[in-house]
């Protein structure tokens, strides 16, 4: 089976230095890794994030980039670093006690989905992780830097948005006792990835539209956050983590009835998001 790492939709002329993307809404499941795994087709998916990729297709529409992955979190994931393998999973790979997403099972090549279930009967070769590393790892994040790169060209900055969906259980416990959860969690590395005035009308664009917002908790961005997060280099990174009780259900895996109308909500966010790096460019032009 023939599969290619991303989708790349691109606005009609770009308008802004933000690019959005979502690494880990692919949905594409080659047959012979199906036939390899434990877990049946709708069990694998748990690790998905699924539906993101259409509830950000209007970002075009607002002068931005959308580069979304086709291949699965579960076989392949782009939020890891290429050299984070795990020796429980890959023949002939010396263990790692120090990196924590190896020891607990996400690693690049992933042994584990949601809540910890096995993917695989036995271990797989070395040769198949550098494969898939190389077919679809290192494409995904060529095309990404491109794109990032091609904003600090034009505009003289850029902003990637990093964009993920999480468990409702995952904030059930965030904040004080009997308070709501919330709805969107943004992950800057505590400050480190993004400058503060991006994060907060970032966060503004949220709260705006009646979504409850939280910063670093439970999640404060992994790889690609840390990666491609260089403020002194005129490139942002933050990640964007929505809850997902928000529109689907998380047990069948199917759209909530309103997903249509969250979609729109979150359109009024994209614009907003959008305009950061618009307003950015026509401050530069000025200059």
């Amino acid at each position: 089976m023939t599969m290619t790492a991303f989708n790349l939709t691109m606005p009609e002329r770009r308008m802004t230095s933000v690019v959005f993307a979502s690494p880990h809404s692919g949905r594409v499941y080659p047959p012979a890794f199906l036939r390899k795994a434990v877990l049946d087709a709708h069990q694998i998916r748990s690790s998905e994030d699924a539906f993101v990729d259409q509830l950000l297709a209007s970002v075009p529409h607002h002068g931005a980039p959308l580069l979304t992955a086709l291949v699965p979190r579960a076989y392949l994931d782009l939020n890891r670093g290429p050299d984070e393998l795990d020796s429980a999973l890959i023949e002939g790979v010396r263990r790692n006690p120090h990196n924590p997403r190896i020891t607990s099972g996400l690693g690049v090549i992933p042994r584990v989905v949601a809540n910890g279930r096995q993917i695989y009967r036995g271990k797989i070769s070395l040769q198949d992780a550098h494969d898939r590393i190389a077919r679809y790892w290192r494409p995904y994040h060529d095309q990404l830097q491109t794109l990032l790169d091609e904003s600090r060209n034009h505009f003289g900055e850029a902003i990637l948005i990093d964009c993920h969906s999480m468990p409702n259980e995952a904030v059930e416990n965030i904040g004080p006792p009997g308070s709501a959860r919330p709805d969107i969690v943004l992950g800057d590395r505590f400050g480190a990835t993004v400058s503060g005035e991006i994060v907060e009308r970032v966060e503004a664009a949220f709260a705006a539209a009646g979504l409850r917002v939280a910063r670093n908790m439970p999640f404060a961005g992994a790889f690609i956050t840390q990666h491609y997060g260089r403020p002194s280099r005129r490139q942002h990174a933050l990640q964007i983590e929505m809850n997902r009780a928000l529109y689907m259900d998380e047990t069948t895996l199917e759209k909530r009835a309103d997903f249509d109308a969250f979609k729109s909500l979150l359109e009024g966010v994209i614009a907003e998001i959008a305009e950061i790096g618009a307003a950015k460019t026509d401050r530069l032009a000025a200059e």
